[in-house]
């Protein structure tokens, strides 16, 4: 028997066992084991960080190895809390010094298992319910080759897992770890489970000095588990929540019609700036009327082109520059179009340091569709718009071309002052009801990113009865997604708080970054999403259109902007429309969407 024993892996694990064995308390003797296997698992601090450090959590993973996930798992979760408990095979119950650690449960579905599994799933309940912190391996056993998928995976994940998060009322702190057996355990699966079972040792010892990756997702609070009802489709969920943490933002899911251009060509150097002298001389001689808001040494002031020159050109000059640093940008030596000519300027001034900070670009639908028609909007050249859309929104302003300069982006005032000077052009012409216009999100995020922003806001916050009335000029197919690892798509899933998809993107970004900025401000102010469009003149960013009905926008928030004279007069303006809006939503929400920081930039 002792060949058997050591092909497979049995004599070397006992090897190991016994150098570790002095090792008495539960911590100490998992970090031996990873320290006799030279095994590197090196979680970045902001993972770390999201580990609750009390209260009720189930920490759910994929189990791609079968042991040694389990024991750099607890090692991490005990660094930041001692009251764990591991709800594992009851063949690890056998460790003496793992005891104390382990809820044991039988994976393998037998007859007697269910009955079996009785006492230690109230066990498990009764630690979370008291405060505690329980780490599962829902699928029970390790992922294997499945058929037809033809994909290395998990089992399916235990519904009682879901009965526990919903009884215990708990958060949920999913975890992903990358990679997976070697080929000769999946082929033993595929002939009989049990050869896979008897191979698991073997594995164990093979992962010796290899480096295992592992990345925390970040903790799903309860409010966004409650709504599922049934403890299959909230387990589901939680499965679509930790194998999106496996797709990495390079990943090769493609959204149709947006990968770059072949031959695109290759930016031109940004334009030289202009005299300081003559900007300062053209915003200084600004009719006083024409300053929308002023916070310490920062103003806000609207002009048209042919009143700031030279000023203009240095706004185009920084929209590129601007554009550029996130992925952007046209490529010119300044961003400057034929729009610019006849829409109003908004823009941010320092007058400490005589320099432009930001700006926004105005174009008021009643007086450009009167003399030019609707080719005078910037929007119309994304997505074809029939006359009926501009009856419907009557007098609106679309917004577009926003940025703050990269040396300002660290601050909130430069943005929230942006958006004061529109509310106080608001408040000086209250009779536009309704904003508009592209907001973009950039290649810096990952095609699956982007179709996940995308199809959530089409399924919950869209303007059905607007989104007839326009059509993408190079649209975005976008399908429901689905994950490797994860039959679920987003389809079927009910991702209905915004500050949750923020979540989820930050989950499959590198750098921890969530929806882009501006697009939750819109949303926060009640905006609608019509339809997306790919814009290749602009970095191939997707454009999504947006209407926000101001008097759908919560009081409070307009006050925020408009102030309170500025609202009483808005509301004044439009009382005959007031009551036959839907409520509004409350501040911070919008279609039970939340509202983060503003952003830096829209198309």
């Amino acid at each position: 028997m002792r060949p058997v024993e050591s092909l497979l892996g049995l004599t070397r694990c006992a090897q190991i066992y016994e150098r570790v064995a002095s090792a008495e308390d539960p911590r100490s003797f998992m970090r031996a084991v990873l320290s006799h296997l030279e095994i590197r698992c090196e979680p970045r601090p902001e993972d770390v960080a999201q580990i609750p450090a009390k209260g009720p959590v189930v920490v759910v993973a994929n189990h791609p190895f079968g042991g040694i996930e389990g024991i750099i798992l607890a090692d991490l979760l005990m660094s930041v809390r001692p009251d764990l408990k591991i709800m594992a095979n009851f063949m690890l119950n056998r460790v003496p010094q793992l005891r104390a650690l382990t809820i044991p449960v039988d994976p393998f579905g037998g007859p007697d298992s269910a009955r079996a599994n009785a006492g230690p799933m109230l066990a498990a309940l009764r630690w979370v319910k008291r405060g505690g912190i329980l780490l599962v391996f829902p699928a029970g056993e390790v992922s294997h080759f499945r058929l037809p998928r033809c994909e290395i995976t998990d089992s399916a994940w235990s519904p009682a897992v879901g009965f526990i998060v919903r009884q215990a009322r708990s958060a949920v702190v999913p975890v992903f770890f990358r990679g997976h057996n070697g080929p000769l355990f999946h082929a033993a699966g595929l002939i009989h489970p049990r050869l896979r079972t008897a191979l698991l040792a073997r594995e164990l010892v093979n992962k010796q000095g290899r480096r295992i990756e592992m990345k925390v997702g970040a903790p799903i609070p309860y409010r966004w588990i409650q709504r599922y009802s049934d403890d299959s489709r909230l387990v589901a969920y939680l499965r679509w929540r930790t194998s999106i943490l496996g797709c990495k933002p390079s990943s090769g899911i493609r959204l149709p019609g947006i990968s770059k251009m072949k031959g695109a060509p290759k930016a031109r150097p940004i334009a030289r700036p202009q005299d300081p002298a003559v900007v300062r001389r053209e915003v200084a001689a600004l009719p006083a009327e024409q300053r929308l808001a002023q916070s310490g040494d920062f103003s806000v002031w609207q002009a048209a082109a042919d009143q700031i020159p030279h000023l203009l050109t240095e706004i185009g000059r920084l929209r590129e520059v601007s554009f550029r640093a996130a992925s952007e940008g046209t490529g010119k030596p300044l961003d400057l179009d034929r729009f610019d000519a006849h829409y109003l300027h908004l823009f941010v001034w320092n007058e400490a340091s005589s320099e432009l900070v930001g700006a926004y670009r105005i174009g008021r639908t009643d007086a450009l569709l009167s003399r030019f028609g609707r080719k005078a909007l910037y929007t119309t050249t994304l997505f074809h718009t029939r006359a009926a859309f501009f009856e419907k929104m009557g007098p609106a302003l679309e917004l577009g071309r926003s940025f703050v300069r990269p040396e300002y982006q660290k601050s909130y005032a430069p943005l929230l002052l942006l958006w004061k000077g529109i509310g106080g052009f608001i408040a000086r012409h209250p009779h536009y009801r309704r904003l508009f216009g592209p907001v973009s999100i950039s290649r810096d995020y990952s095609d699956l990113s982007r179709r996940l922003i995308a199809t959530t806001l089409l399924q919950h916050s869209q303007a059905k009865d607007l989104a007839l009335m326009v059509r993408p000029r190079r649209p975005a197919r976008i399908q429901p997604i689905r994950v490797p690892g994860c039959h679920e798509r987003t389809g079927a899933l009910h991702l209905q708080d915004f500050k949750e998809v923020c979540a989820v993107i930050a989950d499959i970004e590198f750098q921890k970054r969530d929806v882009p900025v501006l697009l939750r401000h819109y949303l926060n102010l009640g905006g609608q999403l019509l339809a997306f469009n790919i814009d290749r003149q602009f970095g191939d960013v997707m454009d999504g259109l947006i209407v926000v009905d101001l008097l759908r926008t919560d009081r409070k928030t307009l006050e925020r902007y408009l102030g309170e004279e500025g609202v009483a007069a808005f509301t004044a303006c439009h009382a005959a429309d007031a009551g036959a809006q839907a409520p509004a939503p409350a501040a911070g929400q919008c279609a039970g969407f939340g509202m983060g920081r503003p952003s830096a930039s829209v198309a």
